[in-house]
């Protein structure tokens, strides 16, 4: 705008003249660019192009295409729920009917499926309910059956902070009992940002959960907190001696990676035994990561992302040596707010796909793996909801449960 005032208003040594002949080629690269966009149609939920990279180009918001599927809005429609409820942060089916879900105000209720009545809890811990902070994820085993432990992760207030915490309780009546803090972390902070946290089950005994840096961008590459890490724990809350840092004096050993900012989505893949997160950059740089064990992520060292506070970027490089390199990198960033791995039967065209609840841009993030664990091809869908996805989990049935930061649950069914 301001070089356009000048063009139209010449100061001295410019003359009008020139002014026009600058305005007409400004124009004409509008217009070239404009003829350069891909086509993107938000009405019909699923935005795709034919572009050859896997992220997302800054400049022309071009989408990678589907390999798959050439038009998935054919495959679904979309069945509301419930409504009016807080922010729906974490959901597990309990029975083929029940949804046990979390809000991060620090509530906890059952949702009937079928009836869509909404029952809450009783039995709950106090919880640091501030910023980002608050009641988190909630995840059972594949095996859960009545009577079973209850995994949670909270914000545990501790002084005059909190503290990302893991917990386990049984559910009886409508009360939570016999509640066990399994693991209070090391991850304090003056901040109300980056808490994490998301559970995986590798059905062989041990879990993982995530926790952020906390806002404190050393804590990265700090192996002394548990913030900016995966931890791997026993059900039970024990430590498992084949850790990668038990016997490291100066690591914690609950630590299995680390370099992360804010994993906010985990899903473990148990006929690869791979273990799959996406976390938060800073402004772009959100990222897919194949977790190794005793991996280092890079963060902040490490980073797509840029400063908020200016076209600055974070950190010395994009990647290095001994550093671990994401699988994806989305540029802007998405927002990811969680992470499923689909296995059901009523899409068997996803199969294998990894789906992400995008809170910033507003959709359902599909991604295509193959065997070797690269992916593919990417696929933005429900964009036209303009609904902040949080939670996505998989039924017995194997349809889609969504849940938004506008207190929704909605259901995606085949048609």
């Amino acid at each position: 705008m301001l070089f356009a005032y000048f063009c139209l208003h010449p100061q001295s040594g410019a003359t009008p003249a020139f002014g026009k002949t600058l305005l007409s080629f400004l124009a004409a690269t509008v217009f070239l660019f404009i003829l350069s966009k891909p086509s993107i149609s938000i009405a019909s939920g699923s935005d795709k192009t034919n572009s050859s990279s896997g992220d997302i180009d800054s400049n022309t918001e071009s989408y990678s295409h589907s390999a798959n599927n050439s038009d998935s809005r054919f495959l679904y429609y979309i069945d509301p729920v419930s409504e009016n409820l807080g922010v729906p942060w974490g959901m597990v089916f309990l029975d083929q009917n029940r949804i046990l879900f979390t809000e991060r105000g620090g509530k906890a209720g059952l949702l009937n499926t079928r009836s869509g009545k909404i029952t809450y809890l009783k039995g709950l811990p106090k919880i640091w309910a501030h910023g980002q902070g608050g009641l988190l994820d909630c995840a059972v085993t594949d095996d859960y059956k009545a009577g079973d432990w209850i995994y949670f992760t909270y914000s545990k207030p501790v002084s005059d902070t909190a503290l990302t915490t893991l917990a386990r309780a049984k559910l009886s009546d409508n009360e939570l009992t016999q509640w066990q803090d399994l693991l209070v972390t090391r991850s304090a902070s003056d901040t109300t940002r980056h808490f994490g946290s998301r559970i995986a089950f590798d059905g062989k005994g041990h879990l993982f959960f995530t926790v952020g840096d906390r806002g404190h961008r050393p804590n990265g590459q700090d192996l002394s907190t548990h913030a900016g890490s995966v931890l791997r724990l026993n059900l039970d809350g024990t430590l498992p001696r084949d850790n990668p840092f038990v016997g490291h004096k100066e690591a914690l050993p609950e630590i299995w990676s680390y370099g992360h900012r804010n994993p906010q989505g985990i899903a473990y893949d148990r006929e690869t035994n791979r273990l799959w997160i996406n976390e938060h950059g800073p402004r772009g740089g959100d990222e897919i990561n194949l977790v190794v064990k005793g991996g280092n992520y890079g963060w902040p060292v490490v980073s797509h992302g840029k400063e908020y506070w200016g076209p600055l970027a974070v950190g010395e490089a994009t990647s290095r040596p001994g550093m671990e390199d994401p699988r994806k990198v989305y540029i802007p960033s998405i927002a990811p707010g969680s992470l499923l791995l689909y296995t059901g039967a009523a899409f068997p065209q996803w199969q294998g796909n990894l789906f992400s609840g995008a809170l910033k841009l507003a959709h359902l993030n599909r991604l295509e793996v193959n065997s070797a664990g690269e992916i593919l091809a990417e696929e933005r869908l429900l964009g036209g909801l303009h609904e902040r996805i949080r939670q996505v989990i998989q039924s017995p049935e194997g349809w889609l449960y969504l849940s938004t930061d506008s207190g929704k649950i909605l259901r995606l069914k085949p048609r």
